[in-house]
């Protein structure tokens, strides 16, 4: 099993920042992708981002060239810094994990609210 515990939303006006944490405990040594994911009041849950093990990246259209993913595998933590932000990314954001043997596992949800 693996725990994710993220931190870091709260609230922030548009065009400003904010940094998104996740850490993971447990069987992390299992885990190969990271990412992020959030869900809109009243939309589906999306992919925000996402790093494997070795650094490859993926990032929704919405958020390239605004937010960028980082991990540290010896902390076993995965960062998303939010820049620019628009009241269109106030969201719950998720930290998500993917195992090799294909489990997955959710964190608890981290409020994001973009807003003057």
């Amino acid at each position: 099993q693996v725990q994710l515990v993220e931190s870091g939303g709260g609230l922030v006006q548009p065009g400003g920042s904010l940094r998104l944490s996740c850490a993971a405990s447990g069987n992390r040594f299992s885990i190969n992708a990271m990412g992020w994911y959030r869900q809109a009041p009243g939309k589906e849950r999306e992919l925000v981002a996402v790093i494997t093990r070795v650094g490859n990246t993926n990032y929704a259209d919405s958020v390239k060239g605004r937010f960028t993913i980082s991990r540290d595998n010896g902390r076993n933590t995965v960062d998303l810094q939010m820049n620019s932000l628009k009241p269109e990314d106030t969201a719950v954001y998720y930290c998500h994990a993917s195992g090799y043997s294909g489990n997955t596992y959710w964190g608890q949800g981290t409020r994001v609210t973009v807003s003057s």
